[in-house]
């Protein structure tokens, strides 16, 4: 990687950890959905910058001692929040709503308790478990309350009578009739539920969500598709899937971490070919995922129809030229090779994609405003923490090894059946990765 590219990733990675900085309760350690004002908190947002904060000392950005504050005041928060019935309890079951409160730290919009969303704040718990590894009463707090907010999570009970994993429930309507099916980002809630010491599911769930799986062959690769980029890179954030099999995927040939780095390029190929004919797709433009887009419930310009919010995905789509710099960010660990060229083109051709906590959630050059392309008003929480952790993964491996050292996590692994990779090595009880110098 060139010199250049490298001081723009510390920079981009830089200034994207202060969304979790200034974003954040200080009172409770709720996090901002999005950068808007009277945005309520995202539980999967709170996850994020609990995996971001030992990044943060990592990289010397906040003191041990500062980052250990904020994890004490988040998990003491939800050690204390309000599980019930009730329509304003913060969850229920060990799991909890997808939106909050910002202040009260109450549900927020009648969303739903989610599970997926519960599962990345509790990834979150745990790598601060696995990082906060001193005697310091402090330290000693995050470990027991962490292990503590993760043995709580009643995974059995999401499974609503089921053999797969509910997406939510609501106390006025119950479980979601939707069930996770299919590949998608829930490879980590599956694995997270797998390893509970608690309240584990079968080892049969985990078999009857891959007898699902979807295999395609687009442009020329063979892949486990799902649609939307990130879909391929959350579970990556916590998990160092390179070298892992299981009885799902390991019979084609390949392993999770490739599959993503397949989809990264089958991406890159789709904006190539870019057959619905938008402005700025190419091999240089591309990035399409879950983001906000130009229309807040639909617009139409010029016979193009604008999406608001929307899982957006190749090929199928649905797609409507609104592409996400965060998602090529962090694709870094599978493609760095296209990442880092696509990025600095993105940056020259779009300037107004960069501001204060790093990059928008996205842009739409095919939907002019004025005399540019429209970008998204809002910094997402759920966008920010993967260009982190990701990034931080290309480079050094840290979450990737702080992970290494969290029992649920290979205890999940073992039991949905994967093998080889790190899981053939001896579990480390080492101390976490010692900061880096400073420069």
């Amino acid at each position: 990687m060139r010199a250049r590219d490298s001081e723009a990733l510390d920079e981009l990675q830089r200034h994207t950890f202060r969304y979790f900085v200034y974003e954040t309760n200080a009172g409770n350690g709720l996090v901002r959905d999005r950068s808007r004002e009277g945005s309520p908190a995202s539980i999967a947002a709170v996850g994020l910058a609990l995996t971001c904060y030992p990044i943060g000392v990592f990289r010397r950005w906040l003191t041990r001692a500062e980052a250990a504050e904020r994890v004490l005041t988040t998990l003491r928060f939800f050690a204390r929040s309000v599980q019930g019935t009730e329509e304003d309890a913060t969850g229920f079951h060990g799991l909890y709503y997808h939106f909050l409160d910002m202040r009260t730290g109450r549900r927020a919009l009648r969303c739903e308790l989610s599970t997926m969303d519960s599962a990345i704040l509790l990834a979150g718990a745990l790598a601060c478990v696995s990082f906060f590894d001193r005697r310091a009463p402090e330290e000693r707090e995050i470990r027991a309350r962490g292990r503590a907010l993760y043995r709580r999570a009643d995974w059995r009970w999401a499974l609503a009578g089921g053999r797969v994993l509910s997406h939510g429930w609501t106390p006025e309507g119950g479980f979601l009739p939707l069930r996770y099916r299919g590949y998608d980002e829930s490879l980590l809630l599956y694995l997270l539920a797998l390893g509970s010491p608690t309240h584990p599911l079968p080892r049969a769930s985990f078999r009857e969500w891959t007898s699902t799986y979807r295999f395609r062959r687009l442009f020329g690769l063979d892949v486990l598709h799902c649609g939307p980029l990130f879909t391929h890179q959350l579970p990556h954030l916590w998990v160092d899937f390179r070298g892992l099999r299981d009885a799902a995927l390991s019979p084609r040939g390949w392993d999770y971490f490739e599959n993503s780095r397949r989809m990264t390029l089958v991406h890159q190929r789709y904006a190539a070919a870019n057959p619905r004919g938008f402005r700025g797709y190419g091999p240089r433009g591309w990035g399409i995922t879950a983001s906000d887009g130009p229309g807040e419930r639909d617009r139409f310009r010029r016979g193009r129809r604008f999406l608001g919010y929307a899982a957006r995905g190749v090929p199928d789509g649905p797609d409507d030229g609104t592409l996400s710099p965060w998602a090529v960010a962090s694709s870094l660990p599978f493609a760095p090779e296209i990442v880092a060229p696509t990025l600095r083109h993105m940056e020259a051709r779009y300037p107004k994609l960069r501001s204060e906590y790093g990059y928008l959630c996205s842009f739409n050059p095919t939907c002019r405003e004025g005399r540019g392309s429209w970008v998204a008003p809002d910094y997402l929480g759920l966008d920010q923490g993967p260009i982190v952790g990701m990034i931080e993964n290309a480079r050094t491996g840290f979450v990737w090894d702080l992970m290494r050292r969290a029992p649920p996590i290979r205890t999940g692994l073992l039991r949905a059946g994967f093998r080889g990779g790190w899981l053939g090595e001896k579990a480390r009880q080492g101390k976490a990765p010692r900061e880096p110098a400073p420069a």
